[in-house]
């Protein structure tokens, strides 16, 4: 979150909630907060009952209480107010909704690729033609995510860097790194990509469902 507007303990909390779950270090790097400062707030957080850890084989994970999710988004709501820019967040998360119909769409014929009597067969990725033209609608998409996202930086700093997150996914799956279309753990399409779309929900304080 470059250029974020936030406080430390604002920007380590949204981290959280965009990643799902993380370990300090992931927090750190989302956030682009150094890990003793990432580490601190989290533990100043857990006391509030905002955040809380789990451990399991060795991994220590951060994760987000529903009282952290609420607080999150009453901080956001704060910040989207200050800057007097409900108005232009909420035009481009209407536009980008329509986009995510096509883009889960493009993930999905990725994933898999009827075939006669077979609907739901898994893409083995031996058709390239199948593959390229979903990789075309991935750039198309893309974009379309660069305007959307120049937007909401303009009026949000904080949102800056999620087009260009994808088009680092997208330039390695040209390059036959298939797994950035929708691998996990790393920064691939689908993720940049759902990322954006909890962060927009989180900044307008809305459920992912229906219409959003």
């Amino acid at each position: 979150m470059t250029g974020s507007c936030l406080d430390v303990d604002t920007s380590v909390l949204h981290a959280v909630r965009l990643l799902g779950s993380g370990e300090t270090q992931q927090v750190a790097h989302r956030c682009g907060i150094n890990s003793l400062m990432t580490e601190e707030s989290l533990l100043d957080s857990a006391a509030h009952g905002w955040v809380a850890l789990s451990e399991f084989a060795g991994s220590r994970r951060w994760s987000l209480t529903s009282r952290g999710r609420a607080e999150g988004e009453r901080r956001l709501a704060a910040e989207l107010e200050s800057l007097g820019a409900r108005a232009t967040v909420s035009d481009v998360h209407a536009r980008f909704v329509l986009l995510n119909a096509r883009f889960l769409d493009a993930v999905t014929r990725w994933q898999m690729r009827p075939l006669p009597g077979a609907p739901m067969a898994i893409n083995d990725h031996t058709d390239v033609r199948w593959d390229d033209r979903v990789i075309d609608s991935l750039g198309t998409l893309g974009r379309s995510l660069t305007v959307l996202d120049a937007e909401l930086a303009a009026a949000v700093a904080r949102f800056g860097g999620y087009a260009a997150r994808y088009d680092d996914a997208l330039t390695r799956v040209t390059r036959g790194e298939s797994r950035w279309v929708d691998g996990l753990g790393i920064d691939s399409c689908h993720v940049v990509w759902m990322q954006l779309h909890e962060d927009l929900l989180a900044t307008l304080g809305l459920d992912r469902g229906e219409g959003h």
